[in-house]
């Protein structure tokens, strides 16, 4: 599991199943579930997860069956991003309904800081702008699809008191102050972690845990610093 104990302060919109849409949000969880996960409560499998980590308070929990401690930091000029990568079922979005045989598990996860207050406009548009960078980043590193069936986004911005009370920014495009630095981030990391997996699957080496376990060998990644 990685977990970003932002705080309070923070305002995040995500499509994530735990804490998904827009709100103040204190945590972020990204947890690794095994190939053919089909446990029919994820919600409350993540509330368990965060439990287990003493993350209390509004959050937002994620899931993939990509290899989390495999994830990728990128930064610009102070917006962060950390992005988990798995490419088993690559696929365009508007592609008729199909999944592939044998089914290989894979979600690119991406989870952006943006250290300013934005409008509720602005944060809900910053997920287009990451989704935008997202693709581009997958098209620069040899995939030709737009993504994979499960991929999930959250991106945290300040609350106007966070910020000293500044303005919200109206804007989060691709063109504007703060989505044009997270697009660059976003793209950064989603192309080295798309190219990483990549190579791991040339290799042969699993790109998730063949079983799940009781325990890790080695402690959980419990703190990422995105910002």
């Amino acid at each position: 599991m990685l977990a970003w104990r932002a705080g309070p302060g923070w305002r995040m919109v995500s499509s994530s199943v735990l804490g998904g849409g827009l709100g103040e949000r204190e945590w972020v969880l990204n947890a690794q579930v095994r190939a053919g996960y089909d446990r029919m409560d994820p919600e409350a499998h993540l509330r368990e997860l965060a439990s287990g980590l003493d993350l209390r308070g509004p959050g937002v929990g994620l899931m993939t069956a990509a290899s989390v401690d495999a994830f990728v930091h990128a930064a610009d000029d102070e917006v962060e991003a950390v992005v988990t990568a798995g490419l088993g079922v690559p696929t365009w979005a508007a592609a008729p309904d199909h999944v592939p045989a044998p089914y290989r598990p894979g979600t690119i996860n991406i989870i952006a800081a943006v250290p300013a207050a934005l409008t509720d406009a602005a944060l809900i548009n910053c997920i287009g702008t990451a989704t935008e960078a997202k693709v581009q980043a997958l098209l620069d590193a040899g995939y030709d699809c737009s993504g994979t069936p499960s991929d999930a986004v959250c991106i945290a911005a300040r609350t106007a008191a966070a910020a000293a009370g500044a303005h919200p920014e109206p804007f989060g495009g691709p063109r504007s102050r703060w989505g044009a630095r997270l697009a660059r981030a976003v793209y950064t990391a989603v192309y080295q972690s798309a190219s990483e997996d990549a190579a791991r699957r040339a290799h042969g080496e699993p790109a998730v845990h063949a079983e799940t376990l009781q325990a890790c060998t080695a402690p959980p990644l419990e703190t990422v610093r995105i910002s």
